[in-house]
């Protein structure tokens, strides 16, 4: 049985941000907590957003999201929500902000450890009514806008996966005109990061055809426009089409992810490392497409035709070339992996919940192999 939903409202275009007051009020928000990230505060982008809240609005500010979201900062979000009687959050920024905004919205009404409720442990089937959250991307990557996961680090320090309707925003501003000042980049690694999701929700084995065919538009999308936008950040036409790129990568993920996600979580819960997610998914890709290329029959024909590459062209290949003209790391061992890392990172994976949609789950020595090809 397929099951097909796309309830987020979705407002897209430069100056979109004006309908934010209409938004706040359309669901009741007065008193919003607003969770973003020092990165947008500083480059100006809060200002620009702030600037059109009505006068009647009292938000209260967190900008203390980390790189990876962590339990900790839901924590100290979340008492500042109480303190002030907030009620509705703006998250402001890229995947970082709006997870950790969904995961203040979830704690406000669900008590315990963030691990209670991840989809490992039920929590898509357990978790109720959260406070509405309106969602205002800053970057064109996770689509984080109009999904309902949210991908933090438990105390424990495992990154887990949260997902629940009741945790997608009531409405995201997705306005080009935010991402324009983003560097070349975080450009390039967060528009990799919708590449990743495009693909790699295509290839699950769920039955969501409409999910498929926003995927291969999606990364059509990606392909044609993101170099235009990592060479040119002001070339307005890319940068919209980057952001609904990252949008539709969101939605197409309702078919699931799979063991590029799996990993990047895995060195992603590394504080040390500090890894940028997107930068690990475009790393991570060309690898688990080699593994998957014998288990998803000829779905890779239908992602050449998506991507205008020849019939016989190595989408692998094709990918690793691509990462280096928009001048991300070559390999895992780049960004600091080493071979001593791969046993605990290996065991990480079996129990992410993307593993388990991958079109043929990988055995912990599957994914060893992986991570040692990763690494280079």
């Amino acid at each position: 049985m397929a099951t097909i939903t796309y309830p987020t409202l979705m407002e897209i275009d430069f100056g979109a941000i004006q309908v934010l007051g209409d938004a706040l009020r359309r669901n009741g928000i007065k008193r919003p907590l607003i969770c973003t990230d020092k990165g947008v505060v500083d480059c100006g982008v809060f200002d620009m957003v702030r600037s059109v809240l009505p006068n009647e609005i009292t938000p209260t500010v967190f900008d203390g999201t980390p790189g990876n979201p962590t339990e900790k900062a839901v924590r100290e979000a979340l008492a500042l929500y109480k303190e002030n009687d907030c009620d509705g959050i703006i998250a402001i920024g890229g995947g970082s902000s709006i997870d950790l905004g969904k995961g203040v919205a979830l704690t406000v009404s669900h008590d315990g450890p963030i691990n209670d409720w991840s989809a490992m442990n039920g929590g898509k089937d357990k978790i109720g009514k959260a406070p509405p959250i309106i969602a205002i991307p800053t970057t064109a990557g996770t689509g984080s806008e109009v999904g309902g996961g949210s991908v933090l680090i438990t105390d424990d320090g495992h990154k887990v996966v949260v997902v629940s309707s009741n945790l997608i925003p009531k409405m995201a501003i997705c306005d080009p005109e935010l991402t324009l000042s983003l560097p070349k980049h975080l450009t390039a690694a967060t528009g990799m990061d919708a590449m990743a999701h495009c693909i790699e929700a295509y290839l699950t084995n769920a039955i969501n055809p409409p999910a498929a065919a926003i995927g291969l538009d999606g990364l059509e999308r990606v392909v044609t426009y993101l170099k235009r936008a990592v060479d040119d950040g002001n070339d307005r036409d890319a940068r919209w089409n980057m952001m609904m790129a990252a949008s539709e990568g969101a939605m197409a993920f309702a078919k699931g992810l799979g063991s590029v996600h799996s990993m990047s979580h895995a060195v992603g819960a590394n504080d040390k490392l500090g890894a940028h997610h997107g930068t690990l998914n475009a790393v991570f890709l060309p690898t688990v497409l080699r593994f998957n290329a014998d288990h998803v029959g000829n779905k890779y024909e239908q992602i050449r035709r998506a991507m205008g590459l020849a019939d016989n062209a190595n989408i692998s290949d094709w990918i690793s070339e691509y990462n280096q003209t928009l001048g991300l790391p070559e390999n895992l061992g780049a960004m600091g992996v080493t071979a001593d890392m791969v046993p605990g990172l290996a065991t990480h994976c079996m129990t992410d919940a993307c593993h388990f949609a991958n079109p043929k789950r990988p055995t912990v020595e599957e994914y060893e192999k992986m991570f040692i090809e990763a690494i280079g």
